[in-house]
């Protein structure tokens, strides 16, 4: 069974959108390079609030068909509310196991494989139920890209507290990183990406909002772990205190990296 450790309460949906928001061109960009287009019909492997599904929506036009995997029931409840195109449904599985009785034209996720434990296994998996010549395309963060320009000590120490405590729950947080080579090593073929990474000025507020939610989020697992206490995270103040920080330096901010990689099934 596949793990999702950031919930799925109000706060986490919050910086869901939040998120999704902010990765909506490069997750266009980068499912276009990967072959989705028209026509296809596409399953999209954790697929949460439906983000990504309704991108694909819209790329596969409306001959095309989408199907949206993920595991938790109240993502899949708040998935449907936010879509009535017909041509989108959302199913309950877990994406380490769930088959359908038809094959799809290509498979897609993002940010899925960041908390599996054998990601390549997953998309091995799913390769079984693409039709010949059907498409993979990934897309996943690399964290340790996050820094700001120039650099701000409290900057670097919350990028340094997310990724060990995405380690500490067994997440991968530099996935992004070797997509390609997972890829290939799942038994994809002609393997290809690259990866984007936008740029924040001094000012933004969305970068400081959305390495407090990935705080809050990682909490527990900060705290647990001995990170750091709940005095010192202090989240309520976190995203205010990030943005102070980055206005006193004149810092951009650098988020991770969204890389994408692609293939065939041969």
């Amino acid at each position: 069974m596949s793990t999702y450790y950031l919930g799925s309460e109000d706060p986490e949906i919050s910086r869901l959108e939040l998120q999704a928001e902010f990765l909506d061109a490069p997750t266009r960009l980068l499912l276009s390079h990967g072959g989705i287009g028209a026509g296809m019909r596409v399953l999209d492997l954790g697929a949460g609030l439906g983000h990504v599904s309704r991108i694909v929506a819209e790329l596969v036009g409306p001959d095309g068909e989408v199907v949206g995997l993920d595991a938790d029931p109240r993502m899949l409840e708040a998935a449907r509310a936010r879509s009535t195109d017909p041509r989108i449904s959302f199913v309950e599985g877990d994406v380490l196991a769930w088959v359908d009785d038809r094959p799809f034209d290509a498979v897609v996720g993002r940010l899925i494989l960041f908390h599996l434990a054998d990601p390549a296994a997953a998309v091995r998996h799913h390769l079984e139920n693409l039709r010949p010549d059907g498409s993979v395309c990934m897309l996943d963060y690399d964290v340790a890209a996050v820094r700001s320009e120039p650099a701000d000590p409290f900057t670097a120490h919350l990028a340094d507290l997310i990724l060990t405590a995405f380690r500490k729950v067994g997440a991968d947080p530099t996935i992004g990183a070797r997509l390609q080579g997972i890829l290939a090593d799942a038994g994809v073929s002609d393997v290809a990406g690259f990866g984007i990474e936008p740029y924040l000025p001094p000012g933004s507020p969305v970068g400081p909002t959305m390495v407090a939610g990935v705080v809050r989020a990682l909490a527990p697992a900060i705290i647990g772990h001995g990170l750091a206490t709940a005095e010192e995270l202090d989240i309520d103040t976190l995203a205010e205190r990030a943005a102070a920080a980055l206005d006193a330096a004149g810092s951009v901010l650098v988020p991770p990296v969204l890389a994408g990689a692609w293939g065939r099934r041969t």
